[in-house]
């Protein structure tokens, strides 16, 4: 092999990091971390039909049905998986294989220490965000979590992803959708039958009530619960699919022809999940099947759309904010939600300046500039290379 062969080889074995998949995932934070307050305020100031319609899509379904917002925690747990071909990937590569499933086992043991330290914390961070120091007890404590859920999860569609070939995730795939959809029709909750999905019958809460300890998120059912875990490990599971494709190399995909594939797929997935639907209702709190499918095609068309715009096309300087936020996530989570009083802090800046306009529209201002005190924290991050990795 002559010097420029094997540099194209080492090319290819070390692809660019995707820069739509840090946008992507700053898009998704966004609205969790303050974009949801901007609109929901502008809705109210303006009454425009399209924000209005906006507003309510920045709510969770009751029960049953899909809004927006619900998909926002799939498709951040969907991006995780996208990733792992790459993170893990590359772990793989030095030690001379082309697959992680055929490392050897006494290979894998850095790597699933790797995966458990990250799951701890995950977990960890998990309870702390839902107020472990408040020191109520345990009896008043959530252990279920976001955070915890992504951990477990991105875990065990890791272990997947490390012991089985591209046939094996797929048959793994499909046995854990599938399972579940069983699992849910079929076994029988004491007081209630098989089948009944209801906050109270359903066999997902009834588990939640058996193993979860402390409180749950809805007295009676955890949307975070035990058993809805086990389909979460299939929104993985489609990132990780996903993060396989995009890595691939090969003249027949280039990265355009990719993007245009994500996004059929996407749509045929949206398509699938609406079916399932009618036997097995899209349900976020549930996690079921068919909110899988579902979810996994949006996030498959957001993720094709970031991908041709940002990596294909190559505009990439509108994306820059969302960049600022996907690249430090769990950060701005983890502040979001308690651990910095954003409002005091834009109160205290730009405070003065919202109480000289329009009264209807104060709250509209006061929203933006808590988006601009996080945007200027992220930066000063950026800047300085200072990023949260677990």
């Amino acid at each position: 092999m002559d010097t420029s062969t094997a540099k194209s080889v080492n090319t290819v074995a070390k692809p660019a990091r995707l820069l739509s998949l840090d946008a992507l995932r700053g898009f998704d934070m966004f609205w969790i971390m303050s974009g949801e307050g901007v609109v929901h305020a502008l809705a109210k100031a303006t009454g425009w039909p399209l924000l209005v319609w906006m507003s309510g899509q920045l709510h969770h379904t009751a029960w049953n049905g899909i809004t927006f917002y619900d998909m926002i925690f799939p498709l951040f747990l969907f991006i995780a998986g996208v990733s792992m071909p790459y993170s893990i990937g590359n772990k793989v590569a030095k030690h001379g294989v082309a697959y992680p499933y055929l490392l050897p086992s006494s290979s894998k043991g850095e790597i699933y220490r790797s995966m458990i330290r990250r799951t701890i914390i995950l977990l960890f961070l998990g309870v702390v965000v839902n107020g472990l120091f408040k020191f109520n007890g345990l009896e008043n404590t959530r252990f279920a979590s976001v955070l915890g859920r992504i951990g477990l999860a991105w875990f065990f569609a890791g272990v997947i992803y490390l012991n089985f070939g591209t046939r094996g995730q797929i048959l793994w795939f499909g046995i854990l959708l599938f399972g579940y959809w069983a699992a849910m029709e079929l076994i029988p909750v004491p007081g209630y039958g098989a089948g009944v999905l209801t906050m109270n019958g359903s066999l997902e809460s009834y588990i939640d009530r058996l193993l979860l300890p402390g409180r749950l998120h809805d007295k009676v059912h955890d949307p975070e619960g035990v058993l809805s875990t086990i389909p979460a490990i299939g929104t993985a599971m489609l990132g990780i699919f996903t993060g396989q494709f995009l890595k691939f190399e090969s003249a027949k995909w280039p990265m355009w022809k990719k993007g245009v594939c994500l996004f059929a797929v996407g749509v045929l997935f949206i398509g699938l999940g609406m079916l399932w639907n009618l036997a097995f209702p899209i349900n976020k709190r549930l996690w079921t099947s068919s909110f899988v499918m579902f979810v996994g095609g949006w996030s498959l068309v957001f993720l094709s759309v970031f991908y041709l715009v940002i990596d294909v096309a190559g505009y990439k300087k509108w994306a820059f904010p969302f960049v600022l936020i996907g690249v430090n996530s769990i950060l701005i989570y983890l502040a979001s939600e308690g651990m910095v009083d954003f409002q005091h802090t834009a109160n205290f800046f730009f405070g003065g300046i919202v109480s000289h306009l329009a009264q209807s529209w104060q709250p509209v201002w006061a929203a933006i500039f808590i988006v601009v005190v996080q945007l200027a924290l992220l930066y000063f991050l950026y800047r300085n290379k200072i990023f949260l990795k677990i």
